[in-house]
């Protein structure tokens, strides 16, 4: 299966499909003319065929049209969309699943027939809007490596994307997959602290965010440890130390470190409801 010539369908067309698509076709991976969709909402159809989607009538019908198929719904509907296309679906065929917290398991056994279909979880993130996704994929019993292959290179044409067990996706959940909640509370937090020092909010708001995406191209362009890359610019007796003394008063780290915990906790939750 080339990636020229490989057919995507999505089965709920909301933001996270729309990112994917989006990023798919900006990469040249796959064009928008050669991807399907489905969902119960008109106005998210009429906005994928503007990008030059094809709509189908049902599920069956992009199943059959697909090679990739995106299970993109709510998760407590993944299973009766596996249920209802597992006729249409073959060994050729991925269902890539981006449900938080229904399992390979789970999936797997909603297919009839005992049939030996490859199916993939993926943990994707908000980011991939702007094609600075980080993501984890892992696979299920029936995928082979070349379909493992192709399902990876999906996924980095929007970012990053690591393979890892199923089991530790409920972390990924909580590091990648929620994270990008806490960043923007840094950011918002961090403007707030200019405009209280005088700088307009459009400003500060600019600074912080650039500043976030600066440090975190430093840890991933650099490869050195984060506390080495922030002893770098506590100068002693300056004006980093003192704030990080201020952030450490608060328990940022314990905080964020109880949030990631949080969120992996209640992924693990989610698969068991």
């Amino acid at each position: 299966m080339s990636d020229s010539n490989t057919k995507v369908g999505f089965i709920g067309s909301g933001m996270m499909a729309e990112a994917l698509g989006g990023g798919f076709s900006n990469s040249g991976i796959v064009p928008w003319e050669n991807m399907y969709c489905t969902d119960p909402w008109q106005p998210r159809l009429d906005l994928f065929t503007s990008f030059g989607c094809n709509a189908c009538k049902d599920n069956r019908e992009l199943t059959r049209n697909s090679d990739v198929i995106f299970i993109a719904v709510k998760p407590y509907a993944a299973a009766t969309v596996m249920k209802e296309i597992s006729k249409e679906l073959t060994e050729d065929k991925i269902v890539i699943s981006i449900c938080a917290g229904v399992t390979l398991e789970t999936l797997e056994n909603a297919i009839s027939d005992g049939k030996s279909v490859p199916v993939v979880r993926v943990m994707p993130n908000t980011p991939c809007l702007v094609g600075a996704c980080a993501a984890a994929l892992a696979r299920g019993k029936f995928v082979t490596d070349e379909q493992a292959d192709l399902a990876l290179k999906l996924m980095q044409s929007v970012g990053v994307c690591v393979v890892v067990q199923e089991k530790l996706l409920d972390a990924v959940t909580g590091v990648s997959g929620s994270g990008p909640a806490y960043i923007y509370q840094v950011i918002e937090a961090m403007s707030d602290g200019g405009v209280l020092c005088g700088l307009p909010r459009d400003v500060s708001t600019k600074l912080a965010a650039q500043t976030v995406m600066g440090a975190a191209k430093m840890v991933l362009e650099k490869g050195t440890h984060p506390g080495q890359l922030k002893d770098n610019v506590t100068s002693p007796g300056g004006t980093t130390i003192a704030a990080v003394h201020e952030l450490e008063k608060g328990g940022v780290r314990n905080s964020f470190i109880n949030a990631v915990k949080a969120a992996a906790e209640r992924s693990k939750e989610l698969s068991k409801e």
